[in-house]
């Protein structure tokens, strides 16, 4: 079943929510046999088709996940600009408990309505999926990547998304330090996850101290047996450290009034989506703290290119090098907030919307 916004019980609400950051389109939907509810936002096609993973997450109501899905959707399409890739930006989120709540009949299910859209959507992998649901996905569809490698994917894009983090983490110690290597330095990680995971084997090697926290015990346990070095400290406890970076790569909207005042860190630089809880606000807030913000979108793009590879012939090489760009496109955002005295989140915003609206106004649409 396909809900219009105002079956939703939210009509006039959703259009405007849409308007005022130019989504395209928004599908509600929901099966019951399989106990699907979902929702999947498109917010821009210029620059090609809406690429960007599924989430699933027990979304406590329906409007926290539609926020999600918009403010989602929104991002893959700075991120993708920013990269340098021919892709637009879109997002789902399944409503859902993903360690007890996923079946194949499910994931099915979101591949037919996937479909439905023929090609506007292409979904991959986000919190709370693996290539498992990509596989059952890819029986009712063919728009999707984050396949495994025996199916011509390139499996999770995980561990690219850890490193084009780690690449923009060293442009902001550059900047912000005078040196991007990060021996020595002190840094808290926030969310044992894939790409957090993947993150501190990087920061690791390069000779960091790293902190780490997470709401599940046993990710945590598991990191640290393979890097004995590294503290661990709790989900609160990570926003009083006294750090040199934070780097939240969890869930979004860390970086809140309440966790502003306590944040004793020259950096951010993390893989979370939606750090700022009020992008206007509190990208100002860190700016005028005196905090350099690596903005999201800009440097945990690795996992997007990794899959936009996949879409033409996969290369690991050369999403790799791909990657490694954030560094320097990192260090121009940087460059460009100081100059021109603005948040960096704001020069990064311009800066992808400026690729979009250049493509847009020579007639050049997907």
């Amino acid at each position: 079943m396909v809900m219009t916004s105002t079956q939703a019980g939210t009509g006039p609400a959703v259009i405007g929510r849409m308007e005022e950051f130019e989504h395209e389109e928004v599908l509600f939907c929901q099966d019951r046999t399989t106990g699907l509810k979902a929702i999947i936002a498109i917010h821009d096609t210029t620059l090609g088709p809406a690429l960007g993973g599924t989430r699933m997450w027990p979304y406590d109501q329906e409007g926290d996940a539609l926020s999600d899905v918009l403010r989602l959707s929104r991002g893959m399409t700075y991120k993708s600009a920013l990269a340098g890739l021919d892709l637009g930006g879109g997002k789902a989120v399944i409503i859902g408990d993903a360690r007890t709540q996923k079946t194949e009949a499910m994931f099915r299910r979101f591949g037919w309505f996937v479909h439905s859209l023929s090609g506007r959507y292409i979904t991959a992998e986000d919190v709370g999926m693996s290539t498992t649901e990509m596989v059952n996905i890819r029986k009712e569809t063919p728009y999707v990547a984050g396949l495994p490698e025996n199916m011509g994917g390139s499996g999770d894009p995980s561990p690219v998304t850890a490193y084009g983090v780690f690449c923009g983490m060293r442009a902001a110690a550059r900047t912000a330090f005078g040196s991007e290597s990060l021996a020595g330095r002190k840094i808290s990680v926030q969310g044992a996850g894939n790409v957090g995971m993947h993150l501190v084997g990087h920061l690791v090697k390069d000779g960091a101290r790293v902190f780490l926290t997470d709401i599940h015990d046993d990710k945590l346990a598991m990191i640290a047996k393979t890097h004995p070095g590294i503290t661990l400290v709790g989900p609160d406890e990570v926003y009083d450290l006294d750090v040199d970076i934070y780097s939240p790569c969890a869930l979004g909207a860390t970086i809140n009034d309440d966790t502003l005042g306590r944040l004793k860190c020259a950096v951010i630089a993390g893989a979370a989506n939606n750090q700022l809880a009020d992008e206007a606000v509190h990208g100002r807030a860190v700016m005028e703290k005196g905090i350099l913000y690596a903005p999201d979108f800009l440097i945990n793009a690795g996992g997007i290119i990794n899959c936009a590879w996949e879409r033409k012939g996969y290369d690991r090489g050369a999403a790799m090098a791909q990657t490694e760009r954030i560094f320097d496109t990192a260090l121009g955002i940087f460059k460009r907030s100081t100059t021109e005295h603005v948040p960096t989140y704001l020069a990064a915003n311009e800066a992808a919307e400026h690729r979009v609206r250049s493509m847009r106004q020579a007639g050049l649409h997907f």
